[in-house]
């Protein structure tokens, strides 16, 4: 049965629902957040909101405080959601290495028995940006050259479009898909603290009104609107920071990764369009369409590897020369071995010598004899030269099995035979 794209996925991601929702390797830290948010709220409204009902005149006003702490707090968990559960800006991986490849001859890589010229890509491209050459570089991971802004996050293992950082409390990859609601959650969260603190407060200094007491009295009479007021404060300085460090690198249309990444190498920012523009381009564009459809079925690809050129073939054409003739020629000399190593006698072997011509010096019986303590050498030359794979793209160098059978019955004829001149 064919299985959905999330069922292989190769991140780190994981998915639920069947693929509709996405997260982080690290989701589980998302339920800590989830309770960071939700019982101070339970606590507020039980022992706070509740009690400042009918304290505001006409109509209960005092009712609009707790329907608006319930309000804004769903809205903040819709956010919450918004960032961790959907698709970052995930590009998607490719099957094999780009087109644009090249051979590296100087690194060789052993392939069995043989050094093979090594598969080498340029590390970095250039791409034009608002006018300006910006350097990509390319992933190894994901087998591709990442747009700009792109970079490669090491715990969700994807590269991602406009890479911010990952944040853990949301449990996933900040990018282009999920900024604008990471900001929106970050300051919605630092609007709630200073709700809750401002009502908490608000409530101490009503039952100071109503005891006539002082901020002790208070305190004693309400400790939840103290513990409150102690968390909100604390949490304030985390989220609220945090919201003036985004509204930083939004007006400079920067992002978190660049900021702390090219801090002291004084670059130019080509992606500032300016402080109104840049606000424009986060919350006024429309969010891109996912590139991946992880309920999709997979479609299984045929996997075609770049043909290597072969260690034969390189040396061809580094020496110049044909490669036929350069065959013919090696089958020549192991036809003349495997001749010479089938001889019965010395006199055939003799006779065999002299009628090649007489042009050269005569043979001595040492010659012979070296000629034949070397002949058990032969047929593996003449297997090896009939049977190799020359021209294929396998590479195998694997010899017949008739041959080595054939190879066997030589041997022990010339054996037996380089004995008889001994006897």
């Amino acid at each position: 049965m064919a299985k959905r794209v999330f069922e292989v996925w190769k991140g780190s991601n994981k998915f639920i629902l069947g693929g509709r929702l996405i997260f982080g390797p690290d989701a589980r830290s998302l339920i800590v957040t989830l309770l960071l948010i939700i019982v101070p709220i339970i606590i507020f409204c039980v022992f706070v909101a509740r009690h400042l009902r009918h304290e505001f005149s006409p109509d209960n006003v005092g009712y609009v405080i707790l329907v608006m702490a319930i309000i804004f707090t769903i809205y903040v968990l819709v956010l919450l959601s918004l960032t961790s559960a959907r698709d970052p800006g995930i590009i998607p991986r490719n099957s094999h290495p780009p087109e644009e490849f090249r051979y590296d001859s100087s690194v060789s890589v052993e392939v069995g028995e043989r050094q093979t010229p090594s598969l080498q890509f340029p590390r970095t491209k250039e791409v034009m940006v608002n006018g300006i050459p910006v350097r990509v570089k390319y992933c190894d991971t994901c087998m591709l050259y990442r747009p700009p802004r792109c970079s490669h996050c090491s715990i969700c293992n994807n590269c991602v479009e406009r890479f911010d950082h990952h944040c853990p409390w949301v449990g996933q990859c900040i990018g282009l898909r999920n900024y604008r609601y990471f900001f929106m959650f970050v300051s919605s969260s630092t609007l709630l603290c200073i709700y809750v603190f401002s009502m908490s407060a608000l409530y101490i200094k009503v039952l100071m009104d109503d005891y006539q007491g002082t901020v002790w009295k208070a305190m004693k009479e309400s400790p939840a609107s103290v513990i409150l007021m102690v968390y909100s404060f604390i949490s304030l300085w985390f989220v609220g920071g945090l919201t003036g460090f985004h509204l930083y690198l939004i007006g400079t249309n920067q992002t978190t990764y660049e900021n702390f990444r090219y801090r002291a190498d004084n670059r130019i920012n080509v992606y500032d369009l300016g402080c109104f523009d840049n606000f424009l381009e986060v919350f006024c564009t429309k969010v891109k369409p996912s590139k991946n459809n992880f309920r999709d079925f997979v479609q299984e690809e045929v996997q075609q590897k770049p043909t290597l050129p072969s260690t034969q073939e390189t040396d061809v054409e580094d020496s110049g020369g044909d490669p036929r003739s350069k065959v013919e020629d090696d089958l020549d000399i192991g036809e003349d071995l495997l001749k010479i190593s089938q001889r019965r006698n010395i006199e055939e072997i003799d006779e065999d010598i002299c009628s090649r011509g007489s042009n050269g010096p005569p043979h001595n019986t040492s010659e012979m004899d070296s000629v034949l303590s070397s002949d058990h050498r032969a047929p593996t030359i003449r297997s090896d030269t009939r049977h190799s794979s020359w021209g294929r793209r396998s590479g195998s160098w694997e010899i017949a099995p008739e041959v080595l059978a054939n190879s066997t019955v030589t041997e022990s004829r010339t054996y037996s035979t380089s004995k008889e001149p001994h006897q």
